[in-house]
């Protein structure tokens, strides 16, 4: 059976996108789910995140895309937490200029890549990168949701209207089956007038996208902002933090989307 895959996009960076990266990954890897994580972002913080020095691995996902290395060979595999990961180095911000001389398939160089692991995880999460580039387009292109991080303030939503456009694009060209799972409001806090203002308007943007905003909120709070920074997700960091009872409540509603998906396609197979 194929993977899920789900890549966690935001052109604008600050939004929560590498740590929700992260913590969906480790989340269902302590479920007991294969996981493999790949890290798309030149800036290789998911990398870090989870522990993954520069000096335990020798191939990267450039040397992948762009090198004809298969995947198998440039994947780390890590103990805490149990997953592999396809790491980033800043070797990965060359690639998109390099994609652009390329005639034909430079959106789907990731697609035929993945084919090769597809029946080793049961899900694929990709980190992209806090840009609207062919290394997003070739994350969407191979994608069947995305998640859409959105940090509780007015200024993460600019920019969502170009990424409405290139999620169609997409869908015309490469992907007509790609899905916007679900908007993620990131460092939330209730109590606050506009972590409500922007709720508000991320729903009003969601119905815009055919899409919902999450009914799970992931709390503002220090641990989650120190975890990356000690390379460990915040199932290892602090397992008492809100954050992580936060991710466990995504990790439901992604199994129950997913769930609804595979129903409602049996039930047009059925018909």
């Amino acid at each position: 059976m194929s993977p899920t895959i789900i890549s966690i996009t935001n052109q604008k960076g600050g939004v929560g996108k590498t740590t929700t990266s992260i913590n969906l990954s480790a989340g269902l890897a302590y479920l007991g789910k294969k996981i493999l994580l790949v890290d798309f972002d030149p800036q290789g913080n998911a990398t870090q995140g989870v522990g993954a020095t520069r000096q335990s691995f020798v191939k990267s996902i450039y040397d992948v895309i762009m090198n004809d290395v298969e995947v198998k060979d440039a994947v780390k595999t890590m103990k805490i937490p149990p997953l592999d990961i396809l790491p980033a180095t800043i070797d990965l911000a060359g690639a998109d200029l390099e994609m652009v001389e390329y005639k034909y398939g430079r959106e789907k160089l990731l697609k035929n890549k993945l084919v090769a692991v597809k029946n080793d995880y049961d899900y694929i999460i990709i980190d992209t990168p806090p840009a609207l580039n062919l290394l997003t387009v070739n994350a969407y292109a191979v994608s069947d949701y995305l998640i859409i991080p959105l940090a509780s303030d007015i200024l993460s939503l600019v920019g969502l209207a170009q990424l409405k456009e290139t999620i169609e694009s997409v869908r015309e060209s490469f992907n007509p089956g790609l899905k916007v799972m679900g908007i993620l409001l990131t460092r939330f806090n209730k109590r606050t007038v506009l972590s409500r203002d922007v709720m508000e308007m991320a729903q009003q943007l969601a119905s815009q996208i055919n899409t919902v905003v999450f009914r799970t909120k992931i709390r503002t709070g220090v641990a989650i902002a120190e975890a990356p920074a000690h390379g460990e997700s915040i199932f290892d960091y602090n397992p008492r933090s809100s954050a992580v009872k936060d991710y466990q409540d995504l990790i439901q509603e992604v199994g129950e989307a997913i769930h609804i998906k595979e129903v409602m396609e049996r039930a047009k197979e059925d018909q």
